[in-house]
């Protein structure tokens, strides 16, 4: 088993994106991207905006190769959309693209109002065979939808995916950890690897009573998963990343960021927004011309040079 993990906070962007690759499959998961439309008042930095140029370039060149593609729920950091800002995976860029492919998502009836919409703009727009159903094909298979988050009466919905072949991986997205019942599924599932979504830190909803849940259930996973990767929410705040490092102390098992797993360095860029526009002010215009083609990131690209490039993890 081959795991590239393509996109996520600590590795710049907002999302879980990742490919897998399993004898002659190759299998695409939440190929979408975002930076924060607004983030304290700022629009993305543009040295954020290209590193999401570069990430999206990544799944696009992913999307043409997979047999495969997962979608757990259709949030614009998750999924191409129809109606993409400048920062996002526009459907135009993979319409023709990989004609055929299978695209695994939740069955219709679970979806919200805004997930039907996006479902069926780009059933319209992709040449895509959309199996029914979400029993999967060996070695795929998938959860019933869970909780995005805390569960709650109004709470939307995600689709775990189990991917097995001599090791067992586990793609949970957005749990943040806050539902006892989808840690026990997960857990149920004995994954060897396992990279889900992490608690939101930075929002001020999460009360010491929900940090506490996301804390344990952080703690059962620690203690039975041999490869423990947190990211997605947690990220988006350095205080995440403090949380990381603390859990992997107090439960004796390496806790790992993507940026860790992929062997690549730690870009928490959407935490650094505020530091980004301090050191390299931006033009007032330059989002409004950005979008309209009329600048490009070139000026804003000196922070890529030097990184080590994203190295694919073998196991």
């Amino acid at each position: 088993m081959q795991i590239e993990i393509i996109g996520a906070e600590s590795l710049g962007v907002r999302g879980l994106c990742c490919l897998v690759t399993v004898a002659d499959r190759k299998i695409l998961i939440d190929p979408g991207i975002a930076l924060g439309f607004l983030r304290n008042g700022r629009m993305p930095h543009p040295a954020q905006v290209a590193v999401g140029e570069t990430i999206r370039e990544k799944i696009i060149q992913a999307w043409g190769l997979a047999t495969d593609i997962v979608i757990s729920h259709f949030h614009g950091d998750h999924v191409p959309l129809a109606d993409a800002n400048p920062y996002q995976l526009d459907a135009d860029r993979i319409e023709d693209l990989n004609p055929g492919v299978r695209i695994w998502t939740k069955s219709p009836g679970s979806l919200s109002d805004k997930e039907q919409k996006r479902f069926i703009a780009l059933q319209e727009r992709l040449d895509a065979r959309w199996p029914e159903g979400t029993a999967g094909i060996h070695p795929l298979c998938f959860s019933v939808p869970v909780p995005h988050g805390e569960a709650t009466s109004r709470n939307e919905t995600v689709m775990m995916t189990r991917i097995e072949d001599d090791t067992v991986f586990v793609h949970a997205a957005d749990i943040q950890l806050l539902d006892d019942d989808t840690v026990d599924v997960v857990l149920e599932w004995q994954p060897d690897i396992l990279l889900a979504g992490g608690p939101p830190l930075y929002l001020e909803y999460l009360n010491p009573e929900l940090r506490h849940r996301a804390w344990l259930n952080a703690l059962r996973l620690a203690n039975s998963v041999d490869i423990l990767v947190l990211d997605h929410h947690l990220m988006r705040s350095h205080e995440g990343l403090q949380w990381l490092d603390r859990l992997s102390s107090q439960s004796g098992r390496k806790v790992l960021c993507a940026a860790d797993f992929m062997a690549a360095p730690r870009r928490l860029l959407e935490a650094e927004r505020k530091m980004l526009y301090d050191q390299m002010p931006v033009p007032l215009e330059w989002h409004q011309d950005y979008a309209k083609g009329r600048i490009s990131t070139r000026d804003f690209q000196a922070s890529e040079k030097g990184q080590p490039a994203i190295r694919r993890q073998h196991l």
